[in-house]
């Protein structure tokens, strides 16, 4: 399988030798205390269909020299990037985009142009020669792009920032140019598909979302379908999670309910199975099911459940309920978390506890009951597998709106958690911005990890900032109908 070395990254690592399995490592790339290993999964299917990427944070879990928020570690003054180790490798997909049409589509199931509101052909026209006209300043706003944090920066839960909106009308050609500048969506949200989020988001900013310029936490994890067969997805509403693995093209997908419809005595403090739970379930005889791996895509619902489900596997033979593993900590099965913010912003006046929270609850669960810590592999902001995956979504966009399958030279992350957005889009150099709309409520710039580009009170201002930056103080982030020499009245000067 193709893999890519340190040296692609810019990250700079001892040559150390190559071995056929991880060598587990505590946090700050420390040699474990515990000689036992993780091995990578096994590609069976001989396609080449995804790529390997190095892992950069620790894979050990980190509950038993932090035991509190991501806000103080990981961070850029102790230079930890990243919660997998060092040599470890996050598969993510390697495939181009179905076509150059965007999965936005009007009502009669014609698709519009994507990234951008139906328009008149005039106005396309118009736009057009406006660019020829300006084509120095076109070139740069070709050469410039955007990657967008959702939450906390564009909405909140189900309500739009406002500024959010009109930030998209903007990117989406309501500027001098009539131009649209490149943008992507990188996002630590999950637990629904793709496209169904997107016409979510579609509906909620009144601008239209394509799927090919939008990345969930789970989205790189579609790679992992190669590797494992069976698998248990903990996470998210109802059984969205489940559909999600489907179309990622995993063969056997298990969720928690399908394990208490056939055990109901495996959660002793489970209140209640509704009759709806119970009939969609698909509950079998998992004595006789080996589960391969174990992939938390969204946050937990019933932490008391889910809890008992993995530590369960965990510590069982080969992935088979109601076994026990003589050397449970040589023999575990693996397990992968979506992303790992501590963190969300909702509608609630105070950001909510995300995953993160559920997976430190695991690793001090597990390391008090086996005396070791938990092994674990975390996709998701501030991981490099997920920046190198935008980087390939971002060159994709461009092809499709721009018909230039390149990557832009100045890219702006925007987000609101330093956490993950800024110190991710620090570590991958790019421009950072952080805004008070979200996590991020304090003054001045965070101290453990600033914003290269600075400070914003919301997206807007960001942005705007960002333009006025690459395209000159003077450019006008909105378009003008007296480019038009039929309705304005004048001409105009050939001339830039």
């Amino acid at each position: 399988m193709p893999a890519f070395d340190d040296s692609d990254f810019g990250v700079d690592t001892p040559q150390t030798p190559k071995y056929d399995h991880l060598q587990k490592i505590i946090s700050h790339g420390s040699p474990a205390k515990y000689n036992h290993t993780i091995h990578p999964p096994t590609h069976h299917n001989g396609t080449n269909g995804t790529i390997e990427v190095p892992a950069t944070r620790s894979q050990t879990a980190e509950s038993e020299a932090l035991m509190h928020s991501l806000s103080i570690s990981p961070s850029q003054v102790d230079r930890r990037g990243s919660r997998n180790s060092f040599g470890a490798s996050l598969p993510i997909p390697r495939s181009k985009r179905r076509s150059r049409l965007s999965s936005v589509a009007t009502a009669d199931g014609r698709p519009t142009r994507p990234g951008m509101p139906s328009i008149q052909p005039t106005r396309d026209i118009l736009s057009s020669q406006v660019q020829d006209m300006s084509s120095v300043k076109t070139a740069a706003a070709k050469d410039m792009a955007f990657a967008f944090d959702i939450d906390g920066v564009l909405v909140h839960g189900d309500r739009p920032i406002p500024e959010g909106k009109r930030v998209l009308e903007i990117l989406n050609g309501d500027n001098e140019l009539g131009i649209k500048i490149p943008h992507i969506f990188l996002t630590n949200g999950s637990g629904k598909p793709e496209a169904a989020r997107c016409a979510q988001l579609s509906k909620i900013l009144h601008s239209p979302i394509s799927t090919e310029q939008f990345i969930q936490s789970h989205t790189p994890m579609s790679a992992l379908a190669e590797y494992y067969d069976t698998v248990l997805v903990v996470g998210g509403e109802n059984y969205q999670c489940r559909e999600v693995a489907k179309q990622y093209g995993f063969k056997d997908i298990v969720v928690p309910n399908d394990i208490v419809a056939s055990q109901p005595t495996l959660s002793p403090l489970k209140e209640f199975f509704t009759a709806e739970q119970r009939a969609t379930s698909t509950p079998r005889d998992f004595s006789k099911v080996k589960i391969d791996a174990i992939l938390v895509f969204s946050d937990s619902r019933d932490y008391a459940t889910d809890l008992q489900i993995i530590m369960d596997l965990l510590q069982s033979e080969d992935g088979v309920l109601g076994t026990r593993a003589k050397h449970p900590t040589n023999q575990r099965i693996p397990i992968y978390f979506s992303q790992g913010d501590l963190l969300c912003p909702t509608e609630h006046p105070s950001p909510r506890m995300s995953q993160g929270t559920f997976r430190i609850a695991l690793e001090a669960i597990y390391k008090a009951i086996t005396g070791v810590e938990l092994e674990r592999v975390v996709y998701g902001k501030p991981e490099l597998a997920t920046y190198k995956y935008a980087d390939d979504i971002m060159t994709s966009w461009m092809g499709t709106i721009h018909n230039e399958e390149r990557l832009p030279k100045n890219i702006y992350m925007i987000g609101d958690n330093p956490q993950s957005d800024i110190i991710g889009g620090n570590m991958y150099g790019w421009n950072t911005c952080l805004v008070r709309t979200g996590v991020y409520q304090g003054k001045g710039n965070d101290k453990q990890n600033p914003a290269s580009f600075g400070v914003f009170d919301n997206v807007l201002k960001a942005v705007e900032t960002a333009l006025k930056k690459e395209l000159g103080q003077d450019f006008r982030t909105e378009w003008s109908d007296a480019m038009n020499p039929v309705t304005a009245g004048h001409s105009i000067s050939a001339i830039e």
